[in-house]
């Protein structure tokens, strides 16, 4: 008889709760389910909001929450997909900064602790129950960690950055 670890059990429920909640906002994002506003209306709230070019931003920030989300519910590739739902989040910790920490003023709390989750399934692995684990781990290597995590910062900071130099342009000169 088989033994349920809880450990693996918990992380199966915790990758599936954060991986559906992530790609369920991606979706809105690329292509409107749930009431989003697609990738139209997801670059131009892009745009609204200073990112630059709009439509690539708005590409980025759905992909890395529909395809990370996805990725870490699976428990495949756990480190990229934990580094790309992170650094999609830290964009999002980034556009609500200004509105303090709290939700309910528009703050950067609910971004965080999702990107705070996604960090930590990444860098813990997937659990027993994971095709990761079926897979025999081919995607989630110790290098592949470092490397997932480098690129999701320097992917996330090149995107707040344009943010930060498209703010000072005029709509003509962005």
């Amino acid at each position: 008889m088989t033994c349920v670890n809880r450990r693996d059990l918990g992380l199966l429920v915790l990758r599936v709760g954060t991986g559906a909640v992530l790609a369920a906002h991606g979706t809105q994002k690329l292509f409107g389910w749930f009431g989003g506003g697609g990738i139209e209306g997801t670059t131009a709230g892009m745009e609204a909001m200073g990112f630059h070019p709009p439509k690539h931003s708005a590409v980025a920030a759905g992909l890395g929450e529909a395809g990370g989300g996805a990725l870490l519910a699976l428990g495949l590739a756990t480190p990229a997909a934990g580094a790309a739902a992170a650094g999609a989040m830290a964009g999002a910790v980034a556009v609500h900064a200004p509105a303090g920490f709290f939700a309910q003023g528009g703050g950067y709390e609910y971004p965080a602790f999702l990107g705070f989750t996604a960090a930590a399934i990444g860098l813990t692995g997937p659990g027993r129950y994971s095709l990761d684990h079926v897979t025999w781990h081919v995607f989630n290597q110790p290098w592949l960690v470092a490397l997932a995590f480098a690129g999701s910062a320097a992917a996330a900071a090149a995107v707040v950055g344009r943010r930060a130099r498209g703010q000072g342009k005029g709509a003509d000169e962005a």
